[in-house]
């Protein structure tokens, strides 16, 4: 049986992550970054935001999953805005690839300093 995702559940996801801080910004929204970079934002709504691949970003917003991100859908951001109809475990692969592209991002020395590499 999958598990919904509350927005706590979420968070807890995402900071499970390696090298990941929060930050409350615009408001309340929790700004989860690695290296100081946002991979996934959780609004003030409890609506859910995150970096995705070419591939699940089109898929996602073709489906009506999810809907481009606001300000952020040129750079394949996806949002869910009741992220509580999501199965937890979908979440999770989605939140940990969102990382993983992003940390990418980040130069060798980076990652490495934050014990990435």
């Amino acid at each position: 049986m999958s598990q919904a995702a509350s927005p706590q559940a979420i968070l807890d996801q995402a900071l499970a992550l390696p090298a990941t801080t929060l930050s409350v910004q615009w408001g309340d929204a929790q700004v989860i970054k690695v290296g100081g970079r946002i991979f996934a934002i959780i609004g003030a709504d409890g609506g859910l935001s995150f970096k995705a691949t070419d591939i699940a970003y089109e898929a996602l917003v073709e489906r009506g999953e999810a809907r481009p991100a606001p300000y952020l859908a040129r750079a394949k951001w996806v949002r869910f805005d009741d992220p509580t109809a999501l199965n937890l475990a979908d979440t999770a692969d989605w939140l940990a690839t969102a990382h993983a592209l992003v940390a990418a991002k980040l130069t060798r020395a980076q990652r490495r300093e934050l014990g990435l590499s």
